[in-house]
């Protein structure tokens, strides 16, 4: 599995995520049960932290931002 199914199952799967976007060195993600983010896996993926507040989950990943988020979209 690479980082963004990683990523992509650790957020829940698909059917979890409202919206995801890439900004600078964050996945800024909505997702529409927070219970079902596994912060230990997104770490265990590479994340280099994770912000979480309500729905909203922001997952470090540093400059590969752009491309895991659109490698997550095609996923999806």
């Amino acid at each position: 599995m690479d980082k963004a199914e990683q990523i992509l199952a650790a957020l829940g799967g698909a059917d979890n995520i409202v919206e995801i976007e890439p900004c600078a060195t964050r996945l800024r993600t909505e997702v529409h049960d927070s219970s079902l983010v596994d912060e230990k896996a997104l770490k265990a993926a590479g994340a280099f932290g994770v912000i979480s507040a309500g729905t909203v989950v922001q997952v470090v990943v540093g400059p590969e931002a752009d491309t895991i988020a659109t490698d997550i979209e095609d996923l999806m």
